[in-house]
């Protein structure tokens, strides 16, 4: 019995790497080339992408994604609109990036799922500016708050890193933030603390500031301050992270 060398078929990569239906198992590979690949194993099979550009490794239009030619595009006519075909293309720009932010928080690459994270969220935003279609900007807008909620844990886990606890901690708070903007924008705030993300986050943080026994963050300590109209002790807890800020750039 032979066997070919260069099967089209996927036999070996299957049997070899058992779907885990329970997980999200990812891994790194090397291309032909030696360029570095993102593979996921899926019930059906596996999907393999690019780490640098889109996802696919397409350059719509020459451009590195359909946003940035959609940018482009935009900047040239004064009432631009989407297309039926821009649409479709978004849509396809939404689902790939999805999976490479995936793959990057498994990996624990929280810079680069971040900035998936914010190419996401910013197309999500030229779609709300530049359609008509209600009902296709509320497809994408359901997910802004999984999209945020990751956004918030790489962000939360790179300062963690980097910076320390307590940037981490600022940065969850930060997301909270945007997470309840966007609860009052559709008018839902009084299901905020009640969402999971919300709640998932929260104990992110709580769970940050026991592990490394940090009370509240200067950030934190400035609002309280505000609320209780102590100015004063504001205005010195401003200048203290004026400091910090000058002393991190």
């Amino acid at each position: 019995m032979s066997f070919d060398r260069n099967p089209d078929h996927i036999d070996h990569i299957l049997q070899s790497w058992a779907h885990d239906s329970e997980a999200i198992t990812v891994r790194r590979v090397e291309g032909a080339d030696g360029r570095e690949l993102l593979q996921m194993r899926i019930e059906m099979g596996v999907l393999q992408l690019e780490t640098t550009g889109r996802p696919d490794g397409e350059q719509p239009h020459g451009c590195e994604t359909y946003y940035e030619h959609l940018l482009n595009e935009s900047m040239m006519v004064d009432d631009f609109e989407l297309s039926e075909r821009d649409c479709m293309e978004i849509d396809r720009e939404f689902v790939q990036y999805y999976h490479r932010r995936v793959c990057w928080l498994r990996l624990h690459e929280y810079e680069r799922a971040l900035e998936d994270a914010d190419h996401t969220l910013a197309l999500m935003d030229f779609c709300r500016l530049n359609s008509d279609d209600e009902e296709w900007i509320l497809s994408h807008e359901q997910y802004r708050p999984f999209v945020l909620f990751h956004r918030t844990q790489a962000a939360a886990l790179s300062a963690l890193e980097s910076t320390g606890p307590e940037t981490a901690i600022a940065e969850v708070n930060r997301g909270l933030r945007r997470l309840k903007t966007f609860f009052a924008e559709y008018q839902a705030e009084e299901s905020f603390d009640d969402d999971e993300l919300v709640s998932r986050l929260v104990e992110v943080r709580e769970s940050l500031r026991e592990t490394f026994d940090i009370g509240l963050t200067l950030e934190e300590q400035l609002a309280e301050a505000v609320a209780k109209e102590q100015y004063e002790l504001a205005a010195q807890l401003r200048d203290e992270l004026a400091k910090r800020h000058s002393r991190e750039a």
